[in-house]
């Protein structure tokens, strides 16, 4: 059996953990070995998944800043907190969160000046109703995976290309849950909005075309007035979402207003669950990592841990939970809480911060030819009438 270490330094791991200026962190290297087990079913290298991106991207470690750049790592008066400044409408909100009207030429330096000023709960929680994402460290001790029987089941049943995935999810943890399950023969459509495409497309387009290439892509506007993309999704199998809970219960399309599904599986990727204080909370997958506790360890404090390591790890474990649940006949509502994966993978006993191994970048992930196929309303419609003269 490999030595996690030495595991930790080959998957590229190290070389995103710890800080810029010194030497990688080992201390989470034991995380690897349960994610292997949970990618048990999957033709995939845990590797790839948790360190891909880094490489498609350049990226490496940087400490307190996250691998992608937009999140950090900032001490309050009493304990540290992730804050993220993604969008430029955070950065809009900062003079809010701090509560002044003056100009603010440079977000992160104000932000950890004023930090110091602050408990950490009370400018996450000032931050959070401003909708930036913004989490405490270690501060979320959720289950990382919810079972909530809904529909009645079916027989047992494995993963082949009779089985219809619906994937209305964007960016890096839902898409990863459909692509894994893609990789098992599953017949796989992402429907995407016209009007507010995938997020992940303004970004590195061979990560987009990691994560969906396999896919077919039906262009859909996800509201009510629908009645073709609710159709689909009551002939489904097994439906992705992963946005707050209020953006599909706005629509009319969630999952408690669908028609019975016998065996059906619903998979909701959500930052902090359903609870009513925790549904609507916004979260990126470096933030839920620190609401987990699932960071490394530097010379001065938490850093990072990998690049948004919530992400393909509840990515992960959603498809293996989907995986499970089609074993037992489905007929479930599965909740994947993305903080609370964290700090499961957290609890793993963690190893010495240092090693001699010599830490590599995260190898080119494979990328699957051609990037998608599209498919139109008459081809959906059509499908959607054999599955259900086939019922």
């Amino acid at each position: 059996m490999i030595d996690p270490a030495e595991r930790w330094a080959r998957s590229g791991m190290a070389h995103l953990t710890g800080d810029p200026d010194g030497p990688p962190d080992f201390s989470r290297a034991g995380i690897l070995a349960m994610a292997d087990e949970v990618a048990e079913p999957f033709d995939v290298r845990v590797d790839d998944l948790l360190a891909g991106r880094s490489s498609l991207m350049g990226t490496s470690r940087q400490g307190r800043i996250s691998a992608g750049g937009a999140t950090r790592l900032i001490r309050c008066s009493d304990t540290w907190a992730a804050f993220s400044l993604a969008r430029a409408t955070d950065i809009v909100s900062l003079g809010a969160l701090l509560s002044t009207d003056d100009i603010i030429d440079d977000p992160w330096s104000t932000l950890e000046v004023a930090a110091r000023t602050w408990v950490a709960d009370e400018l996450v929680e000032r931050a959070q109703m401003l909708e930036i994402p913004a989490a405490v460290l270690g501060s979320v001790t959720a289950p990382p995976v919810e079972i909530t029987p809904c529909w009645e089941r079916s027989r047992p049943r494995s993963v082949d290309n009779n089985l219809l995935v619906v994937d209305l999810s964007a960016m890096w943890a839902g898409p990863l849950c459909g692509q894994l399950l893609g990789t098992l023969g599953a017949t796989v459509i992402k429907v995407e909005s016209p009007g507010r495409p995938d997020g992940a497309r303004a970004g590195n387009q061979d990560f987009f075309r990691w994560m969906n290439g396999a896919k077919l892509l039906f262009p859909a506007e996800i509201t009510g007035h629908n009645t073709e993309l609710a159709d689909l999704l009551d002939v489904a199998d097994v439906v992705i979402e992963a946005s707050r809970p209020r953006a599909l219960e706005s629509a009319g399309l969630d999952a408690t207003t669908r028609a019975p599904g016998r065996g059906r599986v619903w998979v909701r990727i959500t930052g902090y669950g359903t609870a009513h204080d925790m549904r609507n909370r916004v979260a990126f997958g470096d933030d839920a990592a620190v609401a987990g506790g699932l960071v490394g360890q530097g010379s001065g404090g938490p850093v990072f841990c990998g690049d948004a390591v919530a992400d393909p790890l509840s990515g992960l474990e959603a498809a293996r939970a989907v995986v499970d649940s089609l074993g037992r006949g489905g007929g479930e509502l599965i909740d994947v809480v993305m903080s609370g994966v964290a700090a499961k993978y957290a609890a793993v006993q963690t190893v010495p911060s240092r090693s001699d191994h010599v830490a590599v970048a995260a190898r080119m992930p494979p990328i699957a030819e051609p990037s998608g196929y599209p498919v139109d309303a008459q081809w959906v419609a059509e499908l959607i009438e054999s599955r259900r003269s086939a019922c």
